[in-house]
């Protein structure tokens, strides 16, 4: 029988046996009421007033399908904040969705251990030709005939408009109709599943964007100025009438999860949540997440955490997870793109002085930045001891959405350094044992760029365009107004077509290699790394660097045995070398390179990972 699942939330529509049950939180609004749309014209229902500044209403008057809104006193009609549903977009009626319509194929889904992941960070509109959930769904066999184990999707809740990187949205429990149907949703999930492929979700609990929340007309208590954040006044998680905050975002995870059936959550920029609470809003859903779910399902939880704050990754006494499973290594990608382009502008600058030994922490200990001063952040420490942690704490990438389309055109690494550099890292990246994660097309090298885009219009949409070439006003190249008129348009719809992977690349001869070489390191990867990694609860390693250049890696892995790596991540060659590659070799680039067990000499752009067994390890 097929399986149907739902997240029961204490808020938005629930279908009920008796009808829908309505539910919002309102303390600014003396009054509230339920607009539903009906063929014979709108019908307005009265919410009945609930203690702490809650409205509920059950009616048989609505039923999966209705469209509706609620309506204020001044008869102003706003969306629904918990909606599962936008079809006409973030500022038109909700839907009311019934979630048990869907008839799980493989409802009995476990999903798989973390350390056997291999993340490839996807956007929705741009992944496959169709742009859409059902273009996703038909592309799960190219990532599964690659070796990647888990896709994760850039933020998917509704935004302003039909084109967006996602985090923008306004309505975090309703799919962006610019996808499909939560249906179509659920069907995704489902037929990766069934490939044996986990499902991942980006999501922001950080902000909301600019256009289409209307939380402030009368649940003024989401926000609070006692913080202030990038986008304005932070959401409420620690101040007066925040349990209602909090829970709206705990339910979110949770819906995801249960619901849709995702594996894993990645938190957005977290470093920008205010929470001076204890516990902060971080632990308390990874806490309830944990409570609910653990039991039933391997889930895994994400963060992206520019304080480099290692407390979130702890391992208990028996090394369970207490809270998150891993961060995005931003040092990781910092340290190997300075080495590779030279580049020293922004947050690069703080990796130049020591490129080689920055790359040999960030790969042996996670975090580069642990406690030291950040010239970058005006002499500011940022970071926490980390090299306690297993390596599976850490997600490392050379490519993402953010390293790539926050560039002012967009490059990926292909058009930024020849091939050498490109494939040593890659190797690097996906033989070493933190988690690694692709950004769609970097298998095969794309050259398409990845640009920052979005569907605004008027004022916004000129504040937009304009902030972002303020943006790289900064830098030598851009200090010239005809420079920063050359920034593609966030706005244009040309800027989002640019941005479309071309799946004719990879049928190339280039694309083809490459392909294949991914292809190769993966199924090594999986064969020989992945074995290793479960059961190790705590991070052992030991990690150095040459005066010329080389670095050289050594982690301590299951039953003892030792991963080893070399590297000289430089244009030139590294000489009078005395180090010593002991066990058998696992591979080397380039691959006509042949590197003894004594080495003395590093070829330019080079890497060699060896494993040994210890003398009386199993």
């Amino acid at each position: 029988m097929a399986a149907r699942f739902v997240c029961e939330l204490p808020f938005g529509a629930q279908v009920t046996e008796s009808g829908v049950r309505f539910r919002v939180w309102a303390p600014g609004a003396a009054d509230i009421a339920v607009a539903l749309e009906t063929p014979a014209g709108d019908r307005v229902l009265p919410f009945a007033r609930r203690d702490g500044g809650w409205f509920e209403l059950e009616t048989r008057e609505a039923q999966p399908g209705t469209r509706y809104r609620f309506q204020l006193g001044d008869g102003f009609r706003v969306p629904d904040p918990a909606s599962r549903f936008q079809p006409a977009g973030v500022h038109a009626a909700s839907q009311v969705v019934n979630p048990k319509a869907y008839a799980w194929q493989n409802g009995a889904w476990r999903g798989r251990p973390w350390e056997e992941t291999v993340l490839y960070e996807a956007h929705l509109g741009c992944f496959s030709p169709e742009g859409s959930f059902d273009g996703a769904r038909r592309r799960l066999d190219h990532l599964v005939g690659l070796g990647v184990t888990a896709l994760e999707l850039m933020p998917i809740a509704a935004f302003e408009g039909r084109r967006n990187w996602g985090y923008d949205g306004v309505l975090p429990f309703a799919p962006a109709a610019a996808y499909g149907t939560p249906d179509q949703l659920k069907q995704l999930i489902d037929e990766a599943h069934g490939r044996n492929l986990m499902m991942f979700l980006d999501v922001v609990y950080n902000h909301f964007g600019p256009s289409g929340n209307y939380l402030g007309r009368y649940a003024g208590g989401f926000f609070t100025d006692r913080h202030r954040t990038p986008w304005g006044d932070a959401i409420n998680f620690d101040g007066a009438d925040s349990r209602p905050v909090r829970d709206f975002f705990i339910y979110n995870a949770l819906y995801w999860l249960e619901e849709f059936r995702f594996d894993g959550l990645r938190l957005d920029a977290v470093h920008a949540i205010r929470d001076d609470s204890r516990p902060d809003i971080l632990e308390e859903i990874a806490t309830t997440v944990r409570a609910r779910l653990g039991g039933e399902r391997r889930v895994h939880l994400v963060l992206e955490n520019d304080n480099n704050a290692a407390r979130y990754l702890a391992r208990d006494k028996a090394g369970g997870i207490r809270h998150y499973t891993a961060q995005w290594n931003d040092d990781f990608h910092h340290a190997a793109h300075v080495a590779a382009t030279g580049e020293k502008w922004g947050y690069y600058q703080d990796y130049v002085a020591s490129t080689p030994a920055a790359l040999a922490r960030a790969l042996a200990e996670g975090f580069v930045y642990q406690g030291e001063t950040s010239a970058f952040r005006q002499g500011r420490r940022r970071g926490e001891p980390s090299a306690h942690l297993p390596p599976t704490a850490f997600v490392a990438f050379l490519q993402n959405h953010d390293q790539v389309g926050n560039r002012a055109f967009g490059e990926r690494l292909a058009t930024l350094m020849t091939k050498p550099p490109c494939r040593m890292l890659t190797a690097i990246l996906l033989l070493a044992p933190q988690i690694p994660m692709l950004f769609m097309g970097e298998e095969w090298g794309a050259q398409s760029p990845f640009l920052f885009f979005c569907d605004f219009a008027g004022e916004l949409a000129a504040a937009v365009r304009e902030g972002r070439r303020r943006e790289f006003s900064h830098l030598p190249a851009f200090r010239d107004h005809l420079m920063q008129a050359r920034i593609p348009d966030p706005n244009a719809a040309e800027t989002f077509d640019r941005s479309r992977l071309d799946w004719a690349e990879p049928e190339r001869p280039d694309g083809r290699e490459c392909l294949a070489f991914v292809r190769r390191l993966l199924a090594l990867r999986r064969e020989a790394i992945v074995p290793l990694l479960a059961g190790v609860d705590e991070g052992r390693s030991s990690h150095e660097a040459s005066e010329d250049g080389a670095f050289r890696v050594v982690w301590r892995l299951k039953d003892d045995a030792l991963l080893h790596l070399v590297a000289n991540p430089t244009a030139r060659g590294v000489r009078s070398l005395s180090w010593i590659l002991p066990g058998r070799r696992l591979y080397a680039w380039p691959e006509d390179f042949s590197a003894g067990r004594e080495l003395r000499r590093l070829p330019p752009w080079s890497a060699c990972f060896a494993l040994e067994r210890e003398m009386g390890a199993s």
